[in-house]
């Protein structure tokens, strides 16, 4: 596959293909089972023959999906239901089919991203209501999860802290370059939902978690700051993240003081009830997926788990080192000349925020592969970044596509990638030379995909 132009288009369609293997609402319709009353999950069963209620939260980024699928499965069985997601991530697809269920089951609150808003503080009340309802009547509870649904729904644990404070506190923590789990750490600190508390306001109740998963592997936990599940024993300290990001001036007192006052989250103490939680869709889910549609397409293709969180520069540096010993490998080999290579890797590249511009960690990720001098100016050379959610950072687009011209061509139309850089304007410069990605928002979230394509 020598021409570039061919390369490009195989790099968009892996890509497209990983999205349709993680759609959220068809990874719902594949787990929960409803036959004869007899409630299974992953196929494990759940609820035998019986005739209690059923309600369901949904919170994050796959709500819309995830709800509207399990209304599909459950028709009456499910009683009530509340989700809150920002409406960007709803597709028109899943928007309908809750839209025709949102009379006899669901609330929809549209909860604010990447900051909570008035709506997420709302969800945040409609969720105790409904789970002490659930809880007088002995009801099951399933919990629909992913990633995003940190913002989406929101309730103090101090009545000091205010919407602003909240609201402040997220973005201080975004931008800082923190992984995930360290701000999801944070998040538990000052919040009287994360943690595993909502769950804690039934504790009569059986109660079933379905995650759509935006975290690293084993850590399922830390989906929307884990509003159904306490956190594990090793989570960061939310003091000692505070402090490694010098995010004391940046925090409002009250944050502070809530934090500094006490443990993160509790774990639910009624151990009679049922507490299961099931992973349907993660990064592994997407990675795998991308690789299979690479092979269909005739690349030789690798996984390289191991790239995945690290600093941006350090990623990208890795990535192209990657690439370079992987072609190596393929040389030596003696096996076919023609043959062509795909190098993937997902998760979350840590990317702190350093000027006013438009971008995210993929746009960003991309343009550094576009300027290594591994891979510039090489013409058989494609990458391919974007977020699975169809969002990356502050911008609209998922991501970018970049080759080995990218560069030159920049350079010829006055464009100086490093000055874009430096002010975290990625999008901005893929824009004017017409290599961003917008998919639109996708209606699931499972961390970004990356992918380097080379041929002969």
């Amino acid at each position: 596959m020598s021409n570039l132009t061919q390369l490009r288009l195989a790099a968009r369609e892996i890509l497209n293909e990983a999205l349709r293997a993680v759609d959220a609402g068809a990874a719902v319709r594949r787990a929960v089972r409803l036959e004869d009353l007899r409630l299974s999950v992953c196929d494990t069963v759940i609820d035998r023959p019986t005739q209690r209620p059923i309600y369901a939260i949904a919170i994050g980024k796959a709500a819309f999906g995830m709800a509207a699928a399990l209304a599909e499965v459950l028709g009456e069985r499910l009683a009530a239901g509340i989700v809150t997601s920002d409406p960007r991530y709803g597709t028109a697809r899943a928007s309908h089919r809750v839209a025709r269920v949102a009379n006899l089951y669901h609330t929809i609150f549209r909860g604010g991203h990447p900051e909570p808003n008035e709506e997420s503080l709302a969800a945040a009340q409609a969720c105790f209501d409904l789970l002490k309802r659930a809880n007088e009547e002995g009801a099951l509870i399933i919990f629909l999860i992913s990633g995003g649904g940190s913002a989406m729904i929101e309730w103090p644990i101090s009545g000091e802290i205010t919407l602003a404070d909240l609201r402040t506190a997220n973005k201080a923590l975004v931008n800082c370059g923190a992984s995930i789990t360290e701000i999801n750490s944070v998040r538990r600190g000052f919040s009287a939902v994360k943690g595993g508390r909502l769950a804690e306001c039934a504790p009569q109740c059986d109660q079933i978690t379905l995650i759509v998963s935006d975290v690293p592997p084993g850590e399922e936990r830390n989906v929307a700051s884990g509003p159904s599940l306490a956190p594990s024993n090793d989570a960061p300290d939310a003091r000692e993240v505070i402090g490694k990001y010098n995010l004391r001036s940046r925090v409002p007192e009250t944050i502070l003081r809530a934090i500094d006052a006490g443990p993160a989250a509790s774990s639910p103490t009624d151990a009679t009830s049922l507490r299961m939680h099931f992973v349907l869709l993660d990064n592994q889910s997407g990675l795998k997926a991308a690789a299979e549609a690479a092979r269909r397409r005739g690349f030789v293709t690798e996984i390289a788990g191991d790239i995945s969180d690290q600093p941006i520069e350090d990623g990208c540096m890795a990535l192209v080192q990657r690439m370079v010993q992987f072609r190596a490998r393929r040389t030596e080999s003696r096996s076919n000349p023609e043959e062509s290579v795909c190098l993937i890797s997902g998760g979350e590249f840590g990317c702190p925020v350093r000027g006013d511009g438009i971008g995210g960690r993929n746009l960003e990720t991309a343009l550094r592969l576009a300027m290594s001098p591994g891979l510039s100016g090489s013409e058989s050379f494609v990458a391919i970044c974007a977020g699975t959610d169809g969002t990356d950072g502050n911008s609209p687009a998922a991501g970018a596509i970049v080759d080995g011209g990218t560069i030159e061509r920049a350079r010829a139309i006055g464009l100086e990638p490093k000055d874009f850089l430096d002010r975290s304007d990625a999008y901005s410069f893929f824009v004017a030379i017409g290599d961003a990605i917008a998919t639109g928002p996708t209606g699931t979230n499972v961390r970004d995909l990356r992918m380097l394509l080379h041929s002969r």
